[in-house]
């Protein structure tokens, strides 16, 4: 295995600038996943890596050897694609056999690597059929062998798992972070996917309009996000986020204004920005009571240092068994998410206090940068 170097990486599609100043390292046997919405680039980066995008500038090297001019069969990576691209002619066994055989390698040691290979995905049993006689995720699987059996020097993953249904989706998730450990391999999977990207990844490169916005590991950017472009993709429900009119101080504490709510800011903010600003919090730090409770009973009784309360209605209740999502419609006209515990006795039409954990606030400039990061 080995480690993958980028930089000053820029790809163009005639005047579309698709790729823009690229720089990025990934360490012999990461597991680093490309993350971002639909158009972002991820797939351009990964496949451009791979020697399937034809121009680009910059250089790339994979284990200190520069393959920027390297043909695909001689950079030294496999890629399993979002189609199984599977010969549907061939049985599982000659699947993975081909390619070896096209290169030339030995009866003896294609047989050792498929029967490896076939031991670790648990496909013994299916070497004699074809892929119409086999479930998505055994075709994947074969998918992930045929990969495997070539012993490259890195693994490529386009969205692999995205033809599957949602359970096999999460088994799946699971098999490949087995594979990347029983192997010690470098991969680099690439998927639109922020709860794939958080469950798997040791290092998540965010991609917005070609660029890098945020790069780290998943609670760096749960914890610290660089951009409120990161904070609201990264986290499930998304990041709630409010206007807020930065005001004057009182003492040492810088106080923001939404709407006719006052809320305690952190310090340091009113040095960086002035006027309007963002404030963000994830739904699962707010706490929520009717209104009559009062903003200092938490949904679970806990106890913070709140940094303001806002007074709104429940609009929609998801029961989801172990937790329930409350979409709260603010007196101001916003609507804020609410994560709380499942049984939660909190209804549709309930008049709620939703309370702001002041050690949990997020605040971004007109620009989108993070103006202070509170750690979680």
């Amino acid at each position: 295995m080995a480690s993958v170097k980028m930089r000053n990486i820029n790809k163009y599609y005639g005047d579309f600038h698709a790729l823009i100043d690229i720089d990025l390292d990934i360490a012999d046997g990461e597991f680093v996943v490309f993350v971002g919405p639909s158009g972002c680039g991820k797939s351009t980066l990964l496949r451009t890596l791979a020697g399937l995008e034809g121009s680009y500038t910059g250089v790339m090297e994979i284990g200190g050897q520069d393959i920027s001019k390297a043909a695909p069969s001689d950079r030294g990576v496999a890629m399993v694609f979002q189609s199984y691209a599977l010969y549907p002619h061939m049985n599982v066994h000659d699947n993975m056999d081909f390619g070896m055989k096209v290169n030339n390698v030995p009866k003896a040691e294609r047989e050792e690597r498929i029967a490896n290979a076939a031991r670790i995905l648990q496909l013994e049993p299916y070497l004699d059929r074809k892929p119409a006689h086999l479930s998505g995720g055994q075709r994947q699987r074969v998918a992930i062998g045929r990969a495997i059996v070539r012993q490259p020097k890195v693994f490529l993953f386009d969205e692999p798992l995205s033809n599957l249904d949602a359970k096999l989706r999460v088994q799946m998730r699971i098999e490949l972070e087995s594979l990347h450990k029983q192997l010690g391999a470098t991969m680099i999977y690439v998927t639109h996917d922020q709860v794939e990207a958080m469950t798997m990844a040791d290092k998540i490169v965010v991609l917005n309009g070609g660029r890098i916005e945020q790069i780290g590991t998943p609670m760096q950017l749960y914890h610290t996000p660089a951009t409120r472009f990161v904070a609201d993709f990264i986290g499930s429900p998304s990041m709630n986020f409010l206007p807020v009119l930065l005001g004057s101080s009182e003492g040492s504490a810088p106080v923001g204004r939404y709407g006719e709510t006052e809320i305690r800011l952190p310090e340091g903010v009113q040095g960086k920005a002035s006027g309007n600003i963002t404030l963000g919090v994830r739904p699962e730090h707010l706490d929520i009571a009717p209104a009559d409770a009062g903003p200092e009973v938490g949904r679970n009784g806990r106890a913070h240092v709140s940094a303001g309360a806002l007074g709104g209605t429940v609009a929609v209740k998801e029961t989801l068994g172990g937790e329930t999502i409350l979409y709260v419609d603010t007196r101001e006209g916003d609507r804020v998410t609410v994560k709380v515990d499942g049984d939660t006795a909190i209804d549709r039409g309930t008049a709620v206090t939703v309370s702001i954990p002041f050690e949990r606030i997020h605040l971004f400039d007109a620009g989108g940068a993070t103006l202070t990061n509170r750690e979680g």
